[in-house]
């Protein structure tokens, strides 16, 4: 029995339910982006391993980015489905190429620049350039990236990247036609139906034993492999998640020649191919390890023969250009090292060796398999809060869309979860908030003055946010204090901060996951979700760049438009003690000196309780300008100088420079 590596893979990777919130919340943020981005947007799409619902330490954040009005057909004949008005066509010519890969011949004229200088002449045809589109839009997506395979690579806080910038097809590649036939067992035949209609990606990469590398591009099943990881069911995931962790902490330990020959990528073909091929009668989680060790001998096989067949088109093998020779000889050797020990094998990974303990040396320990035990109600709300979080950072783009509430409303009448209803709600309060914004902006900018439109918009700017507070969270209320100040009105935002205060204050608060467990189930466990989250959730503030809310962050929100930041994410509390400081400036100046102590105290002294590690950087620059406002300009210049020491999370190092430049001038 395996029960209790089958509970400590929950731990780690996280119990059904908790992977359900993860791609659930994701799926519906990203059906809104798709519907309401306009033809000439570019779409972005989560990939990889976050996207299949891991969070495991140190997973990269892959994301996939493409010119909606651009489309990728298999034949000229699909032509017809388009219009050429507003779409350009791309051809996809695999004639020449090996397995897996093709050329892409522009047939209609492009408006996009990047694409227009990757075009290269052969044949007198006119063909996208891969190595030259590659090098173009590394940067494209985030500053400073590092061509990396066929993404721009780096670092971003703690997480490392990769973007990749490549093309859509609405169709299915015919070099992967006969997949479908062979789907006899697994996937249900409506997940293939799906993973058909909804066509391939052509990323900018060539295959590097071919003759025109530079110029080929490689079709990508990112979204088909996310269909088909959503259809495992969670023993088969749990095993997925098991042969990652044997790759990194016991595989690609063996030795530095061949720690760079597998990839997670090789793991889940593995998965994909043992699933398919039945080659265990049920993958439950009794058979946890015995289904671990199906693929890894599969892989051991694969090994031996050099072949790893891609799953969508077999004769692609991804062994090809590094698992060959002598590197191939010694990691088969490594691999049967492993092989010969058996389970035992398992015992090499720091993080399931005291449960392949109990297995080994216990075979009679029996644990409960059951997922209610693992993980309480209190542990759903925290991943539900984080993740539908996550979602709504991902459309950034959609508060200057009107018809986004209205693509919310069509949603919200067809079949949704618990957890994609939530996602949609929180979206709903994110799009109120930034909308009255705008078009308060908007409105001032434009209108002469006559008092009853002033009148009629300021009242319904005012209710859009008091409707985003009323089903929004705690913090959602400053976004009505920020809306006072900045239209002069300070003694009703400091009545608002009060109200935001007491609430802040209550000893079950959940902010950013710093919860006291029994007071916050005590208080509002068994309740539902909106209650929750109006009483007891409070999340950092998110200010999207292209959106002027409070006049005195502006040279920081244009620093972070710069490199490509779309928003700007303030501490809860460093909010409130600056739009204190700022509103009692002009009432009460020994009051606005004691919120601007209190926010010294919380920038200096914080452990990470208030302020992130990745929130230091504007929490200082913050505190700076507070006390540059009063004149303390020493003081001030050591606030920016700790700024440029933090972590660039939000790329405010120009607005930062600029401060202590103004400052240095003055003395």
């Amino acid at each position: 029995m395996s029960e209790s590596v089958f509970v400590r893979m929950c731990q780690i990777v996280g119990t059904s339910q908790q992977v359900a919130i993860r791609r659930e919340t994701e799926d519906i943020g990203e059906v809104v982006e798709r519907r309401v981005t306009p033809n000439d947007g570019l779409i972005e799409m989560i990939s990889g391993s976050l996207r299949e619902g891991f969070r495991l330490k140190g997973s990269d954040v892959d994301s996939m980015y493409w010119s909606n009005n651009h489309r990728v057909i298999m034949d000229m004949s699909q032509s017809e489905y388009y219009n050429t008005a507003n779409t350009t066509l791309i051809l996809s010519d695999s004639t020449e190429s090996p397995p897996g890969f093709t050329l892409l011949q522009l047939l209609t004229p492009t408006t996009d620049r990047e694409v227009h200088s990757a075009c290269v002449r052969m044949n007198d045809k006119v063909y996208i350039s891969s190595s030259i589109y590659r090098q173009l839009t590394c940067s494209a997506a985030i500053a400073n990236s590092t061509v990396h395979g066929p993404c721009g690579s780096g670092v971003l806080g703690s997480k490392e990247y990769d973007t990749a910038f490549c093309f859509v097809s609405d169709i299915w590649p015919l070099s992967a036609s006969s997949w479908t036939d062979s789907c006899h067992s697994w996937p249900d035949p409506e997940v293939v139906d799906d993973i058909v209609r909804n066509g391939c990606h052509f990323v900018a990469i060539g295959h590097s034993l071919g003759p025109q590398e530079n110029e080929e591009w490689r079709i990508s099943f990112s979204r088909a492999e996310y269909k088909l990881v959503s259809s495992m069911n969670h023993c088969q995931f749990l095993i997925y998640g098991l042969l990652k962790l044997f790759l990194k902490e016991v595989m690609n330990q063996q030795s530095e020649e061949t720690n760079k020959l597998l990839c997670s990528y090789h793991m889940k073909t593995t998965v994909f191919w043992a699933i398919q091929q039945n080659t265990l009668p049920q993958w439950c989680p009794q058979n946890l390890l015995a289904g671990f060790w199906v693929c890894f001998k599969l892989l051991l096989r694969w090994v031996y023969e050099g072949v790893c067949p891609n799953f969508f088109i077999p004769l692609n093998n991804l062994f090809l250009t590094k698992v060959h020779g002598s590197a191939q000889n010694r990691l088969f050797l490594q691999l049967h090292g492993l092989y010969k020990k058996g389970l035992a094998c398992l015992l090499q990974s720091s993080s399931i060796r005291s449960y392949i303990i109990d297995v080994l040396y216990k075979p009679r320990l029996s644990i409960c398999t059951d997922e209610s035990t693992m993980r309480s109600e209190f542990d759903y709300d925290v991943e539900l809060v984080r993740e539908s979080k996550k979602a709504i950072s991902h459309t950034a783009d959609l508060c200057g869309h009107t018809n986004a509430i209205h693509t919310i409303e069509q949603l919200l009448e067809s079949p949704l979860t618990h957890y994609q209803v939530v996602t949609l709600q929180n979206l709903t309060t994110s799009l109120f908030r930034n909308t009255a914004f705008q078009s308060h902006n908007t409105f001032m900018y434009t209108n002469t003055g006559v008092n009853k439109q002033m009148y009629i918009a300021d009242k319904t700017f005012c209710h859009m946010l008091k409707l985003a507070a009323k089903f929004g969270c705690i913090s959602d209320m400053l976004y009505i204090a920020m809306y006072y100040y900045k239209t002069l009105r300070y003694r009703e935002a400091l009545f608002v901060m009060e109200m935001t205060k007491v609430k802040l204050a209550q000893p079950y608060l959940m902010h950013e996951e710093h919860v006291d467990r029994a007071r916050y189930t005590e208080a509002v466990g068994g309740q539902s979700w909106s209650t929750k989250i109006r009483q007891a959730v409070a999340v950092d503030i998110v200010l999207y760049n292209e959106i002027c809310y409070i006049s005195e962050l502006i040279p920081e929100q244009q620093s972070a438009l710069q490199n490509r930041d779309t928003t700007l994410i303030i501490p809860v509390f460093v909010m409130l003690h600056f739009l204190e400081f700022l509103c009692y400036r002009h009432i009460d100046t020994t009051l606005s000196q004691a919120a601007l102590d209190e926010l010294q105290v919380l920038v200096h002294h914080d452990q990470g309780l208030y302020i992130s590690n990745l929130s230091r950087e504007i929490s200082w620059e913050i505190l700076g300008i507070c006390q540059q406002i009063t004149g303390n300009l020493q003081a001030a210049l050591y606030s920016y100088q700790q700024s440029l020491t933090q972590d660039p999370f939000q790329n405010i190092h120009a607005a930062t420079k600029k401060r202590i430049h103004d400052i240095v001038g003055t003395n």
